[in-house]
């Protein structure tokens, strides 16, 4: 398998890395153990969490799973703080204030000395970016940070940070975590351009667009009660349209004619795009895992990359992926 830069770190990783999102919302805790041990067995050496995913729960069973099993080492710990954790006006958001409590608590979560990427799960665009920067300086220079990045963040303002590090001599992002998948491919407009000149890492969310791209939806007024758009609602359900859906059935014949499984070639088509790191699968089930551990292996060919352009072309959007990002102007229609 060939392992990837992590921008201009040095650090290689796979080139799929393990998403935790449905940890403990669904998948119960032994199944996410079961999924961890996989993921290290099949050469995956990045785990992504957040401290908001299922209200800490899928840092704890990372953190049992990594401390029962010892092989802390063998893997990339990445979480990520900004979302809500208490009720209080400061349990959230990039406050040098709520990083540096987030982080305390994430590293006891995880049960970590260091965490190995720590990101912005969103911009914040209230305050100057030199109290975030200094704060995630501060965490990396007191041991308890590897690298930090940033997530679902318009370029400007990762350009932002960017300059403020080289003048004030912060710590620099190394990555960003974008939502990218067919039906959504905004970022190839700025962002994918910015991490190539700036040599950042991208790793995407969402390859598969919530299963759309799969064939998960036949009727956007009807989702199966199983999936994301059902069980979560609110911003999930609305990334659910019948254009999309229209686009995902004819992207499901394509991978079918091509002999390949929708879910994988969903995957694939993220993997091998220019610019891209490693995209974030984020498995319900281990039998879930099982499908996508080959698309590591996978190379995308020419022909179908040309196929896949003909029913989104590049930079264009059939659905809305950025829908949890209020600063995304560009609707789409």
């Amino acid at each position: 398998m060939e392992y990837r830069l992590l921008g201009r770190t040095g650090v290689k990783v796979a080139p799929l890395c393990l998403g935790s999102d449905n940890f403990a919302n669904p998948t119960p805790e032994a199944e996410s153990i079961a999924m961890i041990e996989r993921a290290i067995d099949a050469g995956i050496n990045l785990i992504d969490t957040s401290n908001s995913y299922a209200k800490g729960e899928s840092e704890r069973i990372i953190g049992r799973a990594l401390a029962a099993s010892g092989r802390r080492d063998q893997v990339l710990v990445a979480t990520k703080a900004h979302y809500p954790t208490g009720p209080g006006p400061n349990d959230c958001g990039n406050s040098r204030l709520h990083l540096m409590k987030a982080c305390e608590e994430s590293l006891k979560r995880l049960q970590v000395d260091c965490i190995d990427l720590f990101q912005l799960h969103r911009p914040s665009f209230e305050l100057p970016i030199e109290e975030t920067m200094c704060a995630l300086t501060d965490l990396v220079r007191q041991g308890k940070v590897r690298y930090v990045g940033c997530s679902t963040t318009p370029a400007w303002k990762a350009m932002e940070s960017i300059m403020a590090s080289e003048l004030k001599g912060y710590v620099r992002f190394v990555s960003e975590q974008p939502p990218y998948n067919l039906l959504d491919r905004r970022i190839e407009n700025e962002m994918v351009p910015f991490c190539q000149e700036y040599q950042l890492g991208i790793f995407p969310w969402s390859p598969l667009a919530m299963g759309i791209l799969a064939g998960r939806y036949a009727d956007a007024d009807k989702t199966p009660k199983a999936s994301r758009a059902a069980l979560r609602g609110g911003i999930y359900a609305e990334r659910v349209t019948a254009r999309g859906i229209e686009v995902g059935s004819r992207f499901v014949q394509l991978a079918k004619d091509r002999g390949i499984s929708p879910a994988q070639l969903a995957v694939l088509w993220v993997k091998d795009q220019p610019g891209i790191t490693a995209p974030l699968i984020g498995p319900r089930t281990l039998e879930q895992l099982e499908h996508f551990l080959p698309v590591m292996e996978m190379q995308l060919d020419d022909q179908t990359r040309a196929a896949c352009d003909t029913l989104v072309p590049p930079g264009s959007a059939v659905a809305d992926f950025h829908n949890s990002a209020p600063w995304m102007k560009m609707q789409v229609l």
